[in-house]
């Protein structure tokens, strides 16, 4: 059922890590809430307990987003459209480049047709991937863009989200779609899983079981982490202010750490006595594998238009994805 004060978002990807946190902020406003999602890499345990506490405002559907919209879909009922099904992390990206190209463009197409049908404002999830190797730091919206050869199918996912961002200004710039994108640098934080290669919460699960963290690479690449509920209350504001239509911005935090530094700040955090193991990207991915030193974001863009600043601190993010591992452990 549609919202009475016509709020009803519809979130693409809702039951996975940055998804389900974001229908929960968008629940908590009063809005009403439609996810897709086909579970592929989400969980429909991230959304269990919105969905008890609020089973009149979250309506959840089990189905490939695509077909779902050009199947069933009624764009009229949706006021707001934040697209974040997407194929997600490096080690997926490695295994099944195929489905990460398919996923990524075809899912985008859909979205962006459902949006079109009835011009609704569309919020589309992209990632700092897309600056490739980069060159320069920090990366800025409009910095060029380098990628490696397309024999290295680590590059095909900052191919496919670069494929969509064009196609989401290109209905800008042709057809008036509101649309807004963001590149999501390194959000970390509760309900998120290490199975794709996500790095902290593969930490944090290694040390709760006294493993080896296994630190890819010489551990001395460095990166930005930003808790995912700094991100989130962002994400409605950049789609709901019309000067941020047909831009581009960076969501993330700008104080880099080394992951070597990392894998100790989790250590000491947990109070874990797992010792820290480099392991060469060869042997952790494939031969040839390709990794950037540095990723920053530059935030000009995001403070500017919406006066973002990332709250939280790295420290209370790994207790808190340490005091959710365990409670999942205890569950299970």
């Amino acid at each position: 059922m549609p919202d009475p004060a016509g709020q009803h978002a519809l979130v693409t990807g809702g039951a996975g890590f940055i998804g389900s946190h974001l229908v929960e902020h968008l629940v908590a406003s009063g809005q009403f809430v439609t996810v897709v999602d086909d579970l592929s890499t989400g969980s429909s345990a991230n959304l269990e307990q919105v969905i008890a506490k609020h089973p009149d405002r979250v309506d959840f559907i089990r189905a490939d987003f695509a077909e779902w919209a050009r199947g069933h879909a009624d764009a009229s009922v949706f006021s707001r459209i934040y697209h974040l099904a997407a194929a997600v992390g490096v080690q997926l990206v490695v295994d099944d480049p195929i489905r990460t190209i398919e996923t990524n463009i075809h899912q985008t197409s859909a979205a962006l047709e459902l949006a079109l049908s009835d011009r609704i404002p569309l919020l589309l999830a992209s990632t700092s991937e897309v600056y490739g190797k980069g060159v320069k730091s920090p990366f800025s919206e409009d910095d060029d863009m380098i990628y490696g050869p397309t024999s290295r199918s680590r590059w095909s996912y900052a191919c496919s989200k670069a494929i969509d961002e064009y196609l989401a200004l290109a209905n800008h710039r042709d057809h008036g779609l509101p649309v807004t994108i963001v590149r999501f640098f390194n959000t970390v934080g509760p309900r998120q899983v290490g199975k794709y290669g996500m790095v902290l919460p593969r930490f944090v699960e290694r040390a709760l079981g006294g493993e080896d963290l296994e630190v890819y690479g010489d551990g001395a690449q460095s990166r930005c982490f930003i808790d995912v509920r700094d991100v989130v209350p962002a994400l409605p504001m950049l789609l709901d202010r019309e000067s941020c239509a047909g831009r581009v911005f960076n969501i993330g935090n700008d104080e880099p750490i080394s992951i070597l530094e990392l894998a100790n700040l989790v250590r000491s955090q947990t109070g874990s006595r797992s010792s820290v193991r480099i392991i060469p990207y060869d042997q952790a991915y494939t031969d040839g594998f390709e990794d950037l030193k540095v990723r920053v974001p530059d935030l000009t863009r995001i403070r500017e238009a919406i006066g973002f600043q990332p709250l939280t601190d790295l420290s209370s993010t790994i207790q808190d994805i340490a005091e959710a591992m365990s409670v999942e452990g205890l569950k299970s």
